[in-house]
């Protein structure tokens, strides 16, 4: 790894993490196709190396949120207890069901898509509906769950699919951001240990790029703090688009990366 790729890392890390954190999404998800399609990191150690990427980079937003008294909150609570034995077993899954890189992507995107898709449509009309019931904790907690075996398969904690999920049920994007960005660290913790350890079992490239996943996430560690610092200053209405729009482009770009 040479020293213009670290910079490239670092860079690319500082201005995904500004623009996502806002919402509660570690900027992770638009980091790995960087990965594959850039930086060359083999297939699956790009998951092991956003969840790195995400364990350096979190600090920065929760510090932030931790500042404003946004953190300790019942919500954080359930999303972690949830979201943790879920990315273990989604790091499992990962390495012995779908190592390929293409149902990876087609995978991400037949959830992302839809998903993005479905809270834009919630925000954009001129008369709002009347605003959905939230749903109830333990509803919430087997949701991240859920999540996180997902985002245990896609390196990303869980907190970018589940935040755009508790959005659209109607919980507002200023109570989700930062209980999503927690649960993502937490379980970015325990999906990184995961593959550690898979490493020394299994066969292949299970290992974290270290130098890279370091590079990117002290660019994440600056740039989810000026993200979170910037979420006061934004609507609502703002943010939810944002939150959905960011699904939407991901999928999009997966799908297509995946059909070539």
């Amino acid at each position: 790894m040479t020293w213009s790729t670290g910079l490239t890392g670092l860079a690319v890390g500082l201005l995904i993490a500004v623009v996502t954190a806002p919402v509660g999404v570690s900027g992770a998800v638009f980091l790995l196709p960087v990965q594959l399609s850039v930086l060359g990191v083999p297939s699956p150690a790009v998951t092991p190396t956003n969840l790195l990427y995400n364990v350096v980079a979190g600090p920065g937003a929760l510090l932030r949120h931790h500042r404003d008294g946004l953190l300790h909150s019942p919500l954080t609570r359930r999303l972690v207890t949830g979201t943790l034995p879920g990315v273990v077993i989604g790091a499992v899954v990962r390495v012995f069901a779908v190592p390929g890189a293409t149902a990876f992507r087609l995978l991400i995107a037949a959830l992302l898509i839809p998903l993005g898709l479905w809270l834009i449509g919630r925000t954009l009309p001129p008369t709002r509906p009347a605003p959905a019931a939230e749903p109830s904790p333990r509803a919430v907690t087997t949701l991240a769950l859920a999540v996180g075996v997902v985002g245990g398969i896609y390196g990303i904690g869980g907190g970018s699919i589940i935040g755009p999920v508790l959005v659209g049920r109607g919980m507002p994007v200023a109570r989700v951001a930062p209980a999503a960005l927690a649960s993502t660290f937490a379980t970015s913790v325990a999906g990184a240990a995961a593959f550690a350890l898979l490493s020394l079992t299994g066969s292949g490239d299970t290992a974290p790029d270290w130098y890279l996943g370091l590079a990117c996430g002290l660019g994440g560690l600056i740039g989810g703090y000026l993200g979170a610092h910037l979420r006061p200053r934004l609507p609502e209405t703002a943010l939810r688009l944002l939150l959905g729009a960011l699904a939407t482009a991901l999928g999009a770009v997966y799908a297509v990366q995946s059909l070539r």
